[in-house]
């Protein structure tokens, strides 16, 4: 693996700079809550570990969802039986989805396309159905997985006094909620963000890039190319899994709902969104479409009156109505126009559009190809 370049170094500094601070600049935009914070950055880490599959070989999985609940009844299951220490929890959550997606992506990977998809699509809604029935004293079925005052928790009760009620989740004493609890999720997106910037430089990111090309010829030049889709989508579902046990760290449940199909096609959405194949695009679309789910959705006739307060009172009650169809309940209406907008204008996402603004504000030079060609001098 080459080492990471200066561009790149720059991108990851900047990158990580922009998690860090992210309670300070989305402070006016009113998204600067802990618990919308620490989904930002969970669903980040779960749409950059779909980009690995999706982005570099172009093979779309909608599947990816029975990862992140296996990756949550994980993690419960460890704060159960051994201890509330959250670092088990992930281990188990990366480890028990890296399993699951070896199976899953050994059988699905024999086919291709539109098949690929619908056999992903049909193990996670199996694993979905299990959860609600066969697996119920697993899963505990409708109700959910969830903590008791009973629960063994072998290894804190060697060395804690047992408290009263529920105890919290915690990182050797600093308990994972709030602003600690973001932070935790962030260096966790940072250092997932480094791997997949590393992958795709790697060869091995450009095999897979490779076989997202024209992965016939490679087969024909004899070039086995079924391991590294294995260990591309078994990378990407151990994504999936660790998103999952970082959901059950700052909400100590798991429920099968996060195993349903709604939940892949969302991460589809995110991948798209931002820019399938891109670093940073997915971690922009997941910021979007939770922003859009949390907030925009929470806009009623009175934020809008208060907005359009300057308007004749005729005009506002009409602009209000109009603008009421789009926001609130109708918040889906927006992001739906807002994706078909990025499908048809945008193949490549909002990291296109965002690079196509730079180069419009951008000042031409004699190496641009789009500069005019320079008039040539008369002869004297």
């Amino acid at each position: 693996m080459k080492k990471i370049n200066v561009n790149d170094t720059t991108l990851f500094l900047s990158f990580a700079a922009v998690i860090l601070l992210m309670p300070i600049w989305l402070s006016p935009f009113g998204a600067a809550y802990p618990d919308l914070l620490q989904k930002f950055a969970i669903y980040g880490i779960f749409a950059i570990g779909f980009n690995i599959l999706f982005g570099l070989t172009g093979y779309l999985s909608f599947g990816h969802a029975a990862f992140l609940g296996v990756g949550s009844y994980a993690a419960v299951w460890s704060f159960k039986l051994f201890t509330m220490n959250v670092l088990p929890a992930v281990a188990f959550g990366i480890f028990f989805a890296g399993l699951l997606a070896l199976a899953i992506g050994f059988l699905s990977l024999r086919r291709s396309g539109i098949y690929f998809s619908i056999l992903t699509l049909a193990f996670a809604q199996m694993s979905y159905n299990l959860a609600y029935s066969v697996l119920t004293p697993i899963t505990n079925g409708e109700t959910g997985l969830q903590l008791t005052s009973n629960d063994p928790r072998w290894i804190d009760a060697m060395y804690k006094t047992p408290e009263a009620g529920l105890p919290s989740t915690e990182l050797f004493g600093l308990t994972m909620n709030g602003y600690p609890g973001f932070y935790f999720c962030a260096v966790i997106l940072i250092i997932c963000f480094y791997i997949s910037l590393r992958i795709f430089r790697s060869p091995f990111g450009l095999t897979l890039r490779g076989i997202k090309t024209n992965q016939k010829r490679m087969k024909y030049t004899g070039f086995n190319t079924r391991p590294y889709m294995l260990a591309a989508f078994v990378i990407s579902g151990m994504y999936a899994g660790l998103a999952g046990s970082l959901l059950a760290i700052t909400d100590p449940l798991a429920g099968a709902e996060r195993m349903q199909w709604t939940a892949s096609g969302e991460v589809v959405l995110m991948t798209i969104l931002g820019g399938v194949g891109t670093l940073v695009g997915p971690m922009l679309g997941a910021g979007l479409i939770k922003y859009f789910e949390n907030i925009f959705s929470s806009f009623n006739s009175g934020t809008l009156h208060e907005v359009f307060s300057f308007l004749p009172d005729g005009l506002e009650v009409v602009v209000v109505k109009v603008t009421g169809l789009f926001v609130g309940s109708g918040w889906h209406l927006t992001l739906g126009l807002l994706f078909m907008i990025v499908v048809i204008f945008l193949p490549g996402g909002i990291v296109e559009g965002v690079q196509k603004l730079a180069r419009l504000f951008r000042p031409k030079t004699d190496d641009d190809p789009q500069a005019p060609a320079p008039q040539k001098q008369a002869a004297e």
